[in-house]
């Protein structure tokens, strides 16, 4: 799931890899909503927000927002950055330390919000949770060669309308459109569960909620790159 590349991958491995990680990203979303007020996936509504507010002219909330896209990026570009490094050095594991990565971030941000009050926090919290998104979309889009996109909601959404339109042509079009509702569809579908799943248990653990999720993708990670290294 995190070792193999590109058109080596098969749509079965794509489908679970789209599963697990949108759904901790849609639970991580969401609270970090009900802590920030503030969607730390969403960055076409971040950059909504800093245009809006731009124009209304309140500059401290505006680049607030553009911080949170700042920061998506910069984790972005840190994980290609490794991914990038990894591969001229042929590390098959480096998909999987990425991911292990994230989870080292959250389990440390959990850990400290356990002992404190996560609202004492949110400007560190929102910060840290676009970090994380970033760095696990552009893990997910290297691997598959940008078939999965864990937090790019608005781009499967299209790409979902897309594909139903290409289901009613002919029928080399709707072999081709199937596999990829089938990703689009599951990754959605799961981004909301994940979301929904991550407020819910968030009522009930608290901040507990990052040490969960980060143990999770510890639990997919670290037999990945075990096995990446044994072979």
């Amino acid at each position: 799931m995190l070792i193999k590349v590109g058109d080596a991958r098969t749509s079965n491995i794509d489908l679970v890899l789209a599963g697990l990680l949108s759904s901790i990203a849609g639970a991580l979303n969401a609270v970090g909503f009900l802590i920030a007020g503030t969607f730390t996936a969403n960055m076409t509504g971040n950059i909504s927000a800093f245009a809006d507010h731009i124009a209304n002219g309140a500059l401290t909330i505006a680049f607030s927002f553009l911080g949170l896209v700042a920061a998506f990026i910069c984790g972005a570009g840190m994980a290609a950055l490794a991914i990038q490094a990894g591969e001229r050095r042929q590390l098959r594991s480096i998909y999987a330390l990425v991911i292990s990565a994230e989870a080292v971030v959250l389990l440390l941000v959990g850990t400290e919000l356990a002992m404190t009050s996560a609202t004492e926090h949110e400007t560190f919290l929102v910060i840290v949770l676009s970090f994380v998104m970033g760095l696990q979309n552009a893990a997910t889009t290297m691997i598959s060669r940008a078939r999965v996109r864990t937090t790019h909601v608005s781009g499967m959404a299209t790409d979902i309308g897309i594909e139903f339109a290409a289901l009613l042509g002919g029928e080399a079009s709707r072999q081709e459109a199937t596999p990829k509702l089938r990703l689009h569809s599951l990754t959605l579908a799961c981004f909301a569960f994940g979301g929904f799943c991550g407020a819910l248990l968030f009522q009930i653990v608290g901040s507990w909620l990052f040490i969960i999720a980060a143990l999770s993708l510890l639990f997919i990670a670290v037999p990945e790159a075990v096995r990446a290294h044994r072979s």
